[in-house]
């Protein structure tokens, strides 16, 4: 195709072939290479007979120039003067529009004059004519006040109207210009209340769902700590910084009786009121299924069905331990959680081996129980991951910080509490929710020591050791020093007891007395593991008695299986303050 012949069919090119027919071969120096701007086609006006003050007066965006250094203003459009009312050319902008001033652009149009680069704001208030309670309180307020006063309502004279103000928002960009041979600026502000008062409202709505999310889960957690006889505890619980949805982080405390104590601390993966929720129906189950004294894997097997069946799209971790002061040791199960710390009287740190199963709710997996030794005056760190976890580092050096803290951590539990938070870092801005639960064993030493004591017998010989049992509690229980009438009940509990043991137990047996500063507990061992219950005997039964005189006499009773094979039952006494 011969495209010269084409190319000269286009619109146009026949002018410019004319045009430059009549400018002669030569061009004039000054434009013999400046690219000339290309005409408009056809019946479309040309950008050259546009006037700019009729663009810049059309535009609803707000439009100032400015020039010198003093910033004197040049001009402003339609919408700027109908916002801020009009304003005088050639005066300083610093002394003629103090929007400037309240929108803190002042000290940018000095930046944007001296690099030459344009500048942006957003989302800066400051106060605009037309704005009245008009907008905050809706149209059919001020509508409705219009049909009560009706169009021939005349009050008095008429009085020259007076310009409302209300708060806008802004989002300003200064770009430099030349203006009058030097150097200005000019100010485009687009109004962009709307969308920032959307922001806002958004904001308030989910500060509104944070506070509900938060006040939910404080709630479920316990309010105050049980506190065992043999232990002292305390917890901190932290939600994430204002910028963080709240977590599903719990713990507890549970005296299963006996003197034993059940620890639990878990986190729910999530956020939020769901989140929240599933962490309250978790920690009423482990409530529940402490109750039945399991041990710890069984528990979380229990709670690894229920979290399931709760919500199968969130899983929890957890971590369950119970404390047998006679063994001297915490028997805990994992699901998926991190480690428990131990500090021993020295300040030497052990941290928990395995077995860590998988998290709750996943199901199909047998969860294990192991061990770690808690001697008197040990101190135990359990701890939810936003104490130890941070972005870009590996968790273990978080945990391995976390070591060297409680190393040096001494004094009551909450102390260690607050200690270890200051020492991981933990503020008011977090990212992250944060629980602790400190537990320490304390050794007794001196007077205190007089209130706590243990005394122990085997069962040998068949029937003929309930009256060895029966003597053994009275002189122990003489030499405590307790009153005739507890005295003569814990004998009796101890009979019946022994008696229920050598009935319907197994070898080998054994009677476990104990006193702490608050409670007298008589347990009883032996190799079966078919646990007794309470019954109604009739009155032609000849047995049956023994457990309801125990119930009806304690404080407290109960049995549960223990890890050898074997179970024990046990009963409690108050002591006389």
């Amino acid at each position: 195709m011969n495209f010269t012949r084409w190319s000269a069919r286009l619109p146009g090119t026949q002018r410019r072939a004319a045009a430059r027919t009549d400018r002669g071969s030569v061009p004039a120096a000054r434009g013999e290479y400046e690219r000339q701007p290309d005409p408009a086609p056809d019946g479309v006006p040309s950008l050259e007979d546009l006037s700019v003050r009729e663009i810049l007066g059309e535009l609803p965006a707000l439009v100032a120039l400015v020039y010198g250094p003093e910033h004197r203003l040049a001009y402003v459009n339609d919408a700027y003067a109908a916002a801020f009312g009009p304003r005088t050319a050639g005066t300083p902008a610093a002394d003629s529009c103090p929007e400037l001033a309240e929108l803190g652009l002042l000290p940018l149009l000095d930046q944007v004059l001296r690099s030459g680069k344009p500048r942006t704001v957003r989302s800066r208030k400051v106060h605009v004519r037309g704005r009245s309670d008009r907008r905050q309180d809706g149209p059919d307020r001020q509508d409705r006040q219009d049909r009560q006063d009706g169009p021939d309502r005349h009050d008095g004279p008429d009085k020259p109207d007076r310009p409302e103000t209300g708060e806008g928002s802004y989002t300003v960009t200064c770009t430099p210009v030349r203006c009058a041979g030097s150097g200005g600026v000019l100010i485009f502000a687009a109004d962009v209340t709307d969308h920032a008062e959307a922001a806002e409202r958004l904001r308030t709505s989910e500060r509104r769902h944070r506070q509900t999310a938060v006040t939910l889960q404080r709630s479920l957690l316990p309010q105050e700590l049980e506190q065992p006889d043999d232990l002292r505890v305390a917890a901190t619980y932290q939600p994430g910084g204002k910028d963080a949805a709240v977590g599903g982080d719990w713990y507890d405390v549970i005296t299963l009786g006996a003197g034993r104590t059940a620890l639990v601390i878990g986190d729910v993966m999530g956020r939020g009121v769901r989140a929240a929720a599933v962490m309250g129906q978790l920690r009423t189950a482990v409530r529940a299924y402490a109750r039945l004294d399991l041990p710890p894997h069984e528990v979380l097997q229990l709670l690894d069905g229920l979290a399931a069946e709760i919500d199968a799209s969130q899983i929890a971790t957890c971590v369950y331990a119970v404390h047998d002061p006679d063994e001297g040791r915490l028997v805990y199960a994992s699901a998926g959680h991190l480690p428990i710390l131990v500090r021993d009287e020295d300040g030497a740190v052990a941290r928990a081996a395995d077995p860590t199963g998988p998290p709750l709710g996943t199901g199909g997996w047998q969860h294990t129980s192991g061990s770690i030794a808690l001697p008197p005056g040990s101190t135990a760190v359990l701890y939810t991951d936003g104490l130890v976890e941070r972005r870009g580092e590996d968790i273990d050096e978080g945990i391995e910080s976390l070591e060297r803290a409680l190393a040096g951590a001494k004094g009551s539990p909450q102390i260690v509490c607050d200690r270890l938070i200051r020492s991981l870092g933990v503020t008011a801005d977090h990212d992250d929710d944060v629980a602790v639960l400190v537990l320490q064993y304390p050794a007794r030493t001196g007077p205190d020591a007089e209130l706590f004591h243990n005394a122990a017998l085997d069962l040998l010989g068949g029937v003929e050791a309930a009256p060895r049992a029966r003597a053994f509690a009275s002189g122990v229980l003489s030499s405590w020093r307790f009153p005739v009438e507890l005295r003569d009940l814990g004998v009796l509990a101890t009979s019946e007891l022994v008696a229920n043991s050598l009935q319907h137990g197994t070898p080998p047996m054994r009677l476990r007395l104990r006193r702490t500063d608050r409670r007298l507990i008589i347990e009883v061992t032996d190799g079966d593991d078919h646990l007794p219950r309470r019954r109604r005997a009739e009155p032609a039964d000849e047995a049956g008695r023994g457990i309801s005189i125990v119930a009806t006499i304690a404080s407290s009773w109960g049995s549960r299986r223990t890890l050898g094979g074997g179970k024990a039952v046990w009963c409690e006494f108050a002591l006389p303050r």
